[in-house]
């Protein structure tokens, strides 16, 4: 039986005005983890559309071959009566309907043409069981994280007969044991004979599971290597990726840290799902000028729900506890009122919520601001395109122009976008939630080298990653959260993966005892 199951044979996808794949070629061993790296806009997202059918035959030129069968995918249900699922980076979930319903959609437990909802949930509690998600399978999607609702995609593949799984950044919105999780998840299947495609920016991940790496950059192949021959390490993957060695992971700032800018004492949140559910408890924290704080925790530690309620109460009800800018107790009942105060929040959702993706850049910089582009109520459209222009050479936006569509850049041009729409806002306080989620080494040092700027500036950065080496490398000052509560505090040069684990931990015993 011949070793390759996949070969995808000089590819080239052009869009108008951008070869987006040129001539690529690029081949998979059944049985393997391979691995797909390259920084946002390489074409990793687009040749894996070309091998989904999402870009049918026709569309692109060159040959797709799998397990010995040229094929001409016309559409994904054709990629998937192949044995080949692939996973995209937007979830492709309902959220009104219950896990077990998106797990079996287009693929119903069904006799006579009547769902067997008892088969359903049976056979959907068993995947997430394999995927390691605790939840009913009668639980809305919209009702659940989005890192469980990864999880669910993953359940959902397995559902099918799958031969190869494709899977596009399927940790960048789990934490670690998570991600850990997942990984396992792959090398089990593995051991039965699935074979997979990894695509993912965290190339500690890449490093831990991946038997062949291929490096994609601006839509070329550059070079595929065997991880089992050693020597291939995160530096020398990312040489490839960027075209040169990255020394630094994090830009060096020397922090000048003032005076307290921003406080919260004693917040309570409780659930808008469960009012009688108490997510925020008691939480107090402040952040100085100049002064960049982490915060630091597991998935579901009610990081994202204590940003969203503090900007604007946005998130929750019966909220409750004190804020203070500048020494100054302040009201934060409206987002309008909280920009109007100089709080801004960059969400971690960048796609659904940070962002309107079929509006331009010019439109996505300007929405939160339009009062300063505006003359009586008027919006003035030469100085708006003013600002975008002003925005898009400050923080390198690679576009064609102010106009091009949100949804056709890369996820690190995006981002860049809805800090652009929050600076523009002037604020003296900045919430940034997982900014770096779902982007390459290059463009994330190219993020933190911003909020190192927002920093020397004067402003106050409250940082929210689930990325520890990230908190790590680009906080003064890191809070720890767990179960809703502040548990640690931990100064820059006191600050390690171990202490702050180790922290979590602590709090985890003391909670499941009924301290509090």
């Amino acid at each position: 039986m011949d070793d390759t199951i996949l070969e995808m044979r000089n590819i080239t996808k052009l869009f108008p005005g951008v070869r987006a794949l040129d001539d690529v070629s690029f081949s998979v061993r059944r049985g393997e983890i391979h691995a797909l790296v390259g920084e946002n806009g390489a074409g990793k997202s687009t040749l894996m559309n070309v091998l989904g059918g999402v870009y049918p035959h026709g569309t692109y030129s060159g040959q797709l071959v799998f397990d010995g069968e040229e094929c001409s995918f016309r559409t994904i249900h054709d990629c998937e009566k192949m044995g080949i699922v692939i996973i995209h980076q937007e979830l492709a979930l309902i959220p009104y309907l219950s896990i077990g319903e998106n797990i079996f959609l287009g693929n119903e437990r069904a006799r006579r043409e009547v769902i067997d909802w008892n088969e359903t949930h049976r056979d959907s509690a068993k995947l997430l069981d394999l995927v390691g998600l605790k939840e009913s399978t009668r639980t809305a999607v919209k009702d659940i994280s989005v890192g469980k609702q990864q999880l669910v995609e993953i359940a959902k593949a397995l559902s099918k007969n799958v031969r190869l799984l494709v899977l596009d950044e399927p940790t960048a919105s789990l934490n670690e044991d998570d991600s850990e999780h997942l990984l396992r998840l792959l090398l089990e299947l593995k051991a039965k004979g699935v074979t997979s495609i990894l695509i993912s920016h965290k190339l500690n991940e890449v490093v831990e599971v991946a038997d062949t790496l291929t490096v994609l950059r601006d839509g070329a192949t550059i070079e595929t290597l065997d991880m089992a021959s050693g020597g291939v390490d995160e530096d020398r993957i990312i040489k490839g990726m960027v075209g040169r060695d990255l020394v630094d992971r994090f830009p060096k700032r020397e922090p000048k840290i003032g005076g307290v800018a921003f406080e919260i004492r004693d917040w309570n949140v409780f659930s808008p799902l469960n009012p009688e559910r108490r997510v925020i408890k008691d939480v107090s924290l402040n952040v100085r000028k100049g002064e960049v704080v982490g915060l630091a925790g597991l998935m579901g530690a009610g990081r994202t729900e204590l940003a969203m309620s503090v900007f604007g109460r946005s998130y929750g009800l019966r909220i409750s506890g004190r804020a203070f800018k500048d020494g100054k107790e302040i009201e934060l009942r409206r987002v309008r009122k909280a920009i109007d105060q100089g709080i801004s929040y960059a969400t971690e959702d960048r796609k659904s919520a940070g962002l309107n993706l079929i509006g331009d850049i010019r439109e996505n910089i300007t929405i939160a601001g339009l009062r300063k582009v505006a003359k009586r109520l008027v919006l003035d459209h030469d100085l708006e395109a003013g600002v975008a222009e002003e925005y898009r050479a400050k923080l390198k936006i690679r576009s064609t122009s102010i106009r091009q569509k949100a949804g056709n850049l890369s996820g690190g041009n995006q981002q860049k976008v809805v800090l652009s729409k929050w600076i523009f806002t002037k604020p003296d306080v900045l919430i940034l939630d997982e900014p770096t989620r779902g982007i390459d080494v290059g463009a994330k040092y190219e993020i933190y080298t911003i909020i190192n700027q927002l920093a020397d500036e004067g402003k106050s950065v409250i940082f929210i990653s689930s990325e520890l080496p990230e908190i790590l490398g680009i906080s003064d000052r890191i809070y720890v959260m767990n179960d809703g509560r502040i548990v640690g505090e931990f100064a820059r040069e006191e600050a390690t993966q171990e202490g702050i684990m180790k922290c979590i931990m602590q709090s985890v015993r003391e909670n499941g005892n009924g301290k509090h």
